[in-house]
């Protein structure tokens, strides 16, 4: 299958652009990580769908509205911040990693595919201003972690019945972690979501990859 095609497949409603703009990630990551590595150099053959495809499980899970602010930790060299973006362009995207190489990749590839809802900072995400209405991430730390340095970061509310919070792509059994999350903030178990990626892409390389939603300000 085609790179275009797998996204027009998943995601019908994308412009002629958008989808040209997703088909570019590939050539530029490689042409990036010839120099800088921030995708596994084994894995980087199979980056439209290890790494943008799975990015993308965010916008397949909720649909974020206009003028969404979008907080991405440790988004390393732009996951999956980066995609989220070009899906989601009337949404802003903050980006932010502490290691200045990641982010100067990073900003390359949101220069060469033309996208002005993204900011980055070269910074740790406790260190970040301001306030968000989702923070996302992609296998960065704990729950736990993640969210001590993110609350009180996020705006109360949200748009239909999803809730302002966490979104994180995780894998593998997380019940030992969502159970420490619970009990860290004193949340009631239906503070946290848990869906299976493989629910909407049907390819080995999800089976066991989680979302992880959690309702927290």
């Amino acid at each position: 299958m085609s790179d275009a095609h797998i996204f027009s497949s998943f995601f019908p409603a994308l412009s002629e652009w958008q989808l040209s703009q997703l088909a570019r990630l590939k050539p530029l990551y490689m042409e990036w990580n010839r120099r800088i590595n921030v995708v596994s150099r084994k894995d980087v053959d199979e980056l439209m769908v290890h790494h943008v495809l799975h990015s993308l499980a965010i916008a397949m899970y909720r649909s974020f509205a206009p003028h969404t602010r979008v907080l991405d930790v440790g988004t390393g060299g732009g996951f999956p911040g980066i995609p989220l973006a070009v899906v989601f362009p009337e949404s802003h995207f903050t980006l932010v990693d502490s290691v200045g190489k990641k982010i100067r990749v990073a900003r390359a590839v949101v220069e060469a595919l033309q996208l002005s809802n993204v900011s980055l900072l070269h910074a740790r995400a406790e260190c970040v201003a301001g306030r968000f209405d989702v923070v996302v991430s992609r296998a960065v730390a704990s729950l736990p972690v993640l969210a001590g340095w993110v609350r009180g970061k996020i705006n109360a509310g949200g748009n239909g019945h999803f809730a302002h919070g966490l979104i994180c792509l995780k894998g593998g059994d997380l019940t030992a972690e969502v159970a420490a999350f619970v009990a860290q903030f004193d949340l009631p178990p239906a503070a946290v979501s848990v869906t299976p990626v493989h629910t909407w892409f049907p390819y080995p390389f999800f089976v066991g990859k989680k979302i992880v939603h959690c309702r927290i300000t």
